[in-house]
């Protein structure tokens, strides 16, 4: 059932959006990719597959397996080779082999620049083959389930990525500059400097684009990472690194390690990397930035917000976006739409009465509605019945569980959901921390406000934690102005078609407003998250004419 699923998505996202690539072919197509060692359609309870981990150049196993359960039916159809406390050395000695100055830095083996360009221009061109873009299409919906649309849509960006830093632009990256000195001789010179050994930590809900990203941005400076996947779906990062390798990436370049967190909190402090990238919660990011003393970068939880302004705009698009926003991937995006502010213009409209129809809409069928893998049903149904504890709040839809399934009850399963509650009420401190608890599943809560009280939307705003993505819907210049200046969401989408989601290659995507803060996916972020600044001052002289020892000062 599950390959009539995948290739009725397959087919119907090729007939109706020209944006992606369309293509049809036969899964035997898989069979001829040299790097997989799976077949994506293949993997199931009664034909397992198996993650291995990497270091030091060789794939190896454990004699600790982790068994992962299909979030489709329970059946156990991944075995990943997890690593205990006996196996982390070689991990540790593999960090610890990498100089601080790097594996490649401006002055050491700039080759490596170049040969980075020539990996993502191989890897690029594979990843548009629409056998190999199908495969891991496949493979990130065995995993994480969501629409055909959105798991290419991740492989998508991706080969996007790679494509932006061939040839010349990973060497583009480490541009510097020179300043005039004091004197003859005298030059300053500011260089981007790798970290050295660094670590990467990536999340389940989007197992191909985040890790890759990361990576690559982390290896275009010159560092060597260790990587660690969520091992619920580190398969096709595993996958992924096959094909790197067969595009020219140095086996010993890159370490992968299957662990659970407390293993990987022990290499961290025993290997000591220079620099670790975080994408995750946010309670596991505090206390990284304590055990490794702030030597962190955080792309961590998101309580996304969008604003609707007074100005009412095509109704049926914005109650898609909103749509979208909130419940495409069942909401296990950190940029999913979590708390959405109306104006009462268009509380006047069928908006709200659109959002439910389009939400109805969702199937598990197609999986454009699916398990949650980090919430269980119960737990959502209870804060749904918190919230609705709330004076004045109402049930808008859904608040019930999925019907007609398999899915495991360790994993979540509810229609999507929105609840409505007061702006006052939502201000109330008894209520605040309650109303803005992210929930990362398919759930939002829905407000309205007047022109009167845009100030307490503000201050709302303000009094949130997390400011990861934003969108405020209006093309009015001064309401935008006014909101825009008075938030801090690192990814604001602003004006008629602005939403809460949507990491694509070409615009930064991180939170602000936190000195730990990450980006992705451009080169502000690369050298953010992956260089430092050096300095080099060069004062060649001469030494001026009949200079002498000058008095002591």
């Amino acid at each position: 059932m599950l390959k009539l699923l995948v290739r009725a998505a397959r087919v119907s996202t090729s007939r109706n959006h020209s944006g992606f690539a369309a293509f049809s072919f036969s899964s035997r197509c898989v069979h001829s990719l040299q790097f997989a060692t799976v077949e994506a359609e293949e993997v199931s309870g009664s034909k397992p597959a198996e993650v291995l981990n990497l270091v030091q150049g060789k794939w190896v196993g454990s004699s600790n397996w982790n068994t992962i359960l299909d979030p489709l039916n329970g059946d156990s159809f991944i075995n990943v080779a997890e690593v205990d406390e006996t196996g982390i050395q070689p991990f540790v000695e593999s960090l610890s082999s990498c100089p601080k100055h790097g594996v490649h830095n401006p002055f050491k083996a700039p080759e490596r620049y170049l040969m980075y360009g020539d990996i993502s221009t191989k890897a690029a061109h594979m990843l548009s083959l629409p056998k190999v873009s199908d495969f891991f299409t496949r493979l990130i919906q065995r995993v994480s389930p969501k629409s055909y649309q959105q798991a290419f849509a991740e492989v998508y960006v991706t080969q996007k990525f790679l494509e932006n830093f061939c040839g010349d632009q990973v060497r583009f990256l480490a541009r510097s500059f020179a300043v005039p000195g004091n004197h003859l001789g005298q030059q300053s010179h500011g260089f981007r400097w790798p970290y050295g050994p660094v670590a990467i930590i990536t999340p389940f809900n989007f197992p191909l684009e985040i890790p890759v990203l990361q990576l690559m941005g982390a290896l275009y400076m010159g560092n060597k990472p260790v990587l660690k996947v969520d091992s619920k779906v580190s398969i096709v990062m595993e996958q992924m690194l096959r094909l790197l390798h067969t595009c020219g990436l140095p086996v010993e370049d890159v370490d992968f390690i299957n662990s659970d967190g407390k293993i990987m909190n022990k290499l961290l402090l025993e290997a000591n990397p220079r620099m670790t990238l975080f994408t995750g919660s946010s309670r596991v990011a505090e206390k990284l930035a304590v055990d490794l003393k702030g030597r962190v970068k955080l792309e961590d939880a998101g309580f996304d917000w969008k604003i609707l302004g007074p100005d009412v705009h095509e109704e049926d698009y914005t109650a898609w976006v909103c749509d979208q926003d909130a419940y495409a991937c069942s909401g296990q995006k950190c940029s999913a739409q979590s708390l959405l502010f109306m104006h009462e213009n268009w509380s006047k409209t069928s908006l709200l009465s659109k959002m439910k129809d389009l939400a109805e809409r969702r199937k598990l069928t197609d999986l454009t509605i699916g398990p949650v893998l980090t919430v269980t049903t119960d737990s959502m149904l209870e804060h749904v019945n918190k919230l609705l504890e709330i004076p004045g709040s109402k049930l808008l839809f859904g608040g019930r569980p999925l019907e007609d399934h398999s899915i495991p009850s360790i994993y979540g399963a509810i229609k999507p959901t929105a609840v409505y509650v007061p702006l006052e009420e939502i201000m109330k401190d008894k209520n605040f921390e309650l109303v803005t608890k992210e929930i990362f599943g398919p759930f939002q809560i829905v407000t309205d406000y007047k022109n009167s009280e845009l100030s307490v939307v503000l201050d709302a705003l303000e009094r949130m934690h997390n400011h990861l993505t934003a969108a405020v819907v209006s093309n009015d210049p001064l309401f935008l102005q006014e909101v825009i200046g008075k938030s801090v969401n690192g990814t604001t989408y602003a004006g008629l078609r602005a939403r809460t989601t949507g990491a694509p290659q070409n615009h930064w995507f991180g939170p602000a407003g936190d000195a730990r803060g990450a980006g992705i996916g451009t080169p502000e972020a690369i050298k953010l998250v992956w260089s430092c600044h050096r300095e080099v001052i060069y004062d060649y002289g001469p030494v001026p004419k009949n200079w002498e020892i000058p008095p002591s000062t």
